[in-house]
């Protein structure tokens, strides 16, 4: 007899907006938490550390610099921004996958450390103008209100701070477009059913791709939200988004 736990909940709407469910969103991550970085290997084909690593550079992470990792998950890319020198502040809302990251990255030895905090993306722990970077991976589609985690990141960065949003896309040429959506995106639930315990949360996740806006239109809504010198480039064909920008004055 399944439990209440084991139970899949209704999937959340992937739309941006106030509508979506951040507490079925939470509870999505809590279940996958457990296999979330094998499954993520797996469907990158092992190009997620890659990715992560590219981000890191871009943040600027060095020692003496402090990075507000926002959804950081189970920290993956906290701990490639201490590999570098930083102190990295780990936010996230699902507890279980805060715990799985820091029972993992506990014992690596890294110049920087990182300090893990459950909170809301939407509301940050830290005062105003208290990190020089903020960065979040796969994330951002996740928030109730992309917009509003935008400009959350404004307020606690400093001026002429970093901004880091690595992301999902989708290759804007026409046709590696209708490949990546038919097969890719396509295949992603059935292989979540091999490696994961929750293959429906992964549905959710291509899902969210599909509807998640372009580069462009994702650089007018952060330079429309506190940051400035907006640029980003496309990795693994464009599969993934790399954005970066400046925290304005």
């Amino acid at each position: 007899m399944p439990t209440e736990h084991d139970r899949s909940p209704r999937l959340p709407d992937p739309r941006p907006g106030p509508d979506k469910d951040a507490r079925l969103v939470r509870r999505m991550f809590d279940r996958v938490a457990p296999r979330y970085d094998l499954a993520n290997t797996v469907f990158s084909l092992g190009r997620d550390r890659h990715w992560r690593r590219a981000a890191a550079r871009v943040a600027g992470a060095a020692p003496g610099r402090t990075v507000v990792d926002v959804a950081a998950g189970t920290g993956a890319l906290s701990g490639e921004l201490a590999e570098a020198g930083a102190t990295v502040v780990a936010v996230d809302f699902s507890w279980r996958m805060l715990r799985v990251g820091a029972g993992r990255r506990s014992g690596v030895g890294r110049p920087g450390r990182v300090d893990w905090c459950a909170a809301d993306a939407l509301r940050l722990p830290l005062p105003d103008a208290a990190a020089d970077a903020a960065t979040i991976a796969f994330g951002l589609r996740n928030l109730p209100d992309a917009a509003a985690g935008l400009t959350e990141m404004a307020r606690v960065v400093r001026p002429g701070g970093r901004l880091v949003v690595l992301e999902f896309s989708r290759p804007e040429a026409a046709v590696p477009r209708v490949l990546f959506d038919r097969v890719v995106l396509s295949a992603v639930p059935l292989a979540a059913r091999l490696v994961t315990s929750d293959p429906a949360a992964y549905g959710y996740l291509a899902d969210s791709i599909r509807r998640w806006p372009d580069p462009a239109a994702l650089a007018a809504l952060a330079a429309a939200t506190g940051w400035r010198a907006v640029r980003w480039r496309g990795l693994t064909g464009g599969v993934v988004a790399l954005h970066w920008a400046e925290r304005a004055g």
